[in-house]
């Protein structure tokens, strides 16, 4: 039995991740501020990051998926 659980659904741009990464924060009950203290990092960057800012920085956009428990993962789309 694997625990996996089904995928939130296909992220296509940074504005659908960072609404992502908002609800997520958001269920586990972390302020932004919380979760930029997690990371190391400043509000403002997790505020940018939730905003659909394009331009943050990928390494970063990573560490805090992993701070919130989520993976990524590419796959050849169906047609």
């Amino acid at each position: 039995m694997t625990n996996l659980k089904p995928p939130f659904g296909n992220i296509q741009n940074a504005m659908e991740l960072g609404k992502m990464v908002a609800s997520q924060r958001k269920a586990q009950g972390l302020t932004q501020s919380d979760l930029a203290g997690l990371a190391q990092t400043g509000t403002r960057f997790i505020s940018d990051l939730e905003n659909g800012k394009g331009t943050v920085q990928f390494d970063k956009v990573m560490h805090i998926l992993n701070l919130l428990g989520l993976d990524v993962v590419i796959m050849d789309r169906q047609s």
